[in-house]
């Protein structure tokens, strides 16, 4: 039986998380929103993942945090990309374009 795309989201939220960054300062629902958006529903962002990988980005220092309003004035954390983040973004871009490729040369092998 063929694995559920969200199983290969392992691993790739981080690119993800950055990309969406990089169109401005968001809260998380509103990253995991535009991700599945973005992707027509077949990436669905679990929360615990979104958090992890959001915590493990500031950590490392890609990206920036502060409290705000949300548009239904609640508190939320917003996060933004920062130089290094952009930097990350861009090499995990590259890594990943290469890596489409390479899978690509495989599975159109007749």
């Amino acid at each position: 039986m063929p694995r559920d795309v969200n199983d290969l989201l392992h691993g790739t939220l981080d690119v993800l998380v950055l990309k969406t960054l990089s169109w401005g300062p968001m809260h998380g629902y509103a990253i995991a929103t535009w991700i599945e958006q973005r992707t027509d529903g077949t990436l669905e962002i679990v929360d615990a993942a979104l958090y992890k990988s959001l915590h493990r980005l500031e950590h490392s220092g890609a990206v920036a945090a502060e409290w705000g309003l949300s548009e239904n004035n609640r508190r939320a954390k917003y996060y933004s990309l920062t130089t290094r983040g952009r930097q990350l973004m861009r090499a995990e871009t590259a890594t990943w374009r290469r890596y489409v490729v390479a899978v690509s040369a495989v599975l159109e092998t007749a």
